[in-house]
């Protein structure tokens, strides 16, 4: 087994809000690369993350592997762009329910329905929090916010049906104050051959504090038959929150891997590819190029 140490953490501050659910995602990312690696399943120059705009965005500052901003909404092309040109990389996103649910829906769309080789992280606080809360497409019915003072007028988005409706061949959900639990369900989505899409349960402390209404309501799913998109879209449709918190919860929200199942992956159909369109896939040191910029 080959062992790597890499000092994941880089150094700068990080800016959210204190008890942000942004904290436990990058903690459970953090320790689910540093397994990998111990375990010799990944390599550190093999893992390259995207970050869109929104208070997600940052984590991509916080994390010491390969990494680019997208504009907003753009993520998964950004991903889909790396992955053809090195098929030899692991892509994983972060996304916010606004980022990738209203401006960037399509993508997600179609990147679930030819199946990318990548993997997706969406943190799903159901508002537009860096904007000072703004609803999104997650927002529940009646939420109140900076453009629906009189509560929101709409249904909101179920994630994980749309995404086993269009395609992802791993669907998981989990949540934000769990960081076991992200963990493992991060280790298997990174592993997993196709388009790998983890919906995170992420309070907002500043706007939308689901922190004591999740903890109440989520349960872990375990035994469920993975294969069965059936069953998968059975337990993806168990997904209600309250506008108002109110507890205790009207109904449980199940947590866990939904759906896994293989088949052939985008970049497949490329035969033309025969290897990274970079070249030279050893790390180097871009010190120099950098130097040549300022």
């Amino acid at each position: 087994m080959s062992v790597v140490k890499l000092k994941l953490d880089t150094g700068y501050k990080i800016t959210w809000c204190p008890g942000c659910g942004n904290f436990g995602i990058l903690a459970a990312f953090k320790r689910a690369l540093q397994e990998l690696f111990d375990e010799g399943r990944v390599r550190p120059e093999e893992i390259v993350v995207v970050g869109g705009i929104g208070c997600h965005g940052n984590i991509i500052n916080y994390i010491n592997v390969n990494s680019f901003g997208a504009l907003h909404g753009r993520v998964l092309p950004v991903l889909q762009g790396i992955k053809l040109a090195n098929p030899r990389l692991r892509p994983v996103g972060f996304a916010g329910d606004g980022d990738m649910l209203d401006e960037g829906i399509s993508h997600f769309i179609h990147a679930a329905k030819r199946n990318a080789d990548v993997t997706v992280i969406l943190h799903d606080n159901h508002n537009f929090a860096l904007t000072t809360s703004q609803k999104t497409a997650t927002s529940p019915r009646g939420f109140k916010g900076r453009s629906t003072p009189m509560g929101n007028p709409e249904e909101p988005l179920n994630p994980d049906v749309l995404a086993l409706t269009s395609g992802a061949t791993f669907v998981a959900r989990t949540f934000a104050r769990d960081i076991g639990h992200m963990t493992r369900v991060f280790k298997e989505a990174i592993m997993h051959r196709g388009f790998a899409f983890v919906h995170v349960l992420q309070p907002c402390v500043t706007w939308f504090d689901t922190s004591k209404y999740y903890r109440e309501a989520v349960y872990k799913v375990e035994g469920n038959d993975t294969s069965s998109l059936e069953e998968a879209l059975e337990l993806a449709r168990r997904f209600y929150v309250d506008p108002g918190l109110r507890l205790p919860p009207r109904e449980r929200i199940p947590i866990g891997v939904f759906y896994r199942v293989e088949r052939p992956v985008y970049s497949d159909s490329f035969t033309w590819v025969r290897g990274p369109l970079a070249g030279d896939y050893s790390p180097v040191s871009v010190g120099k190029v950098l130097e040549e910029l300022v």
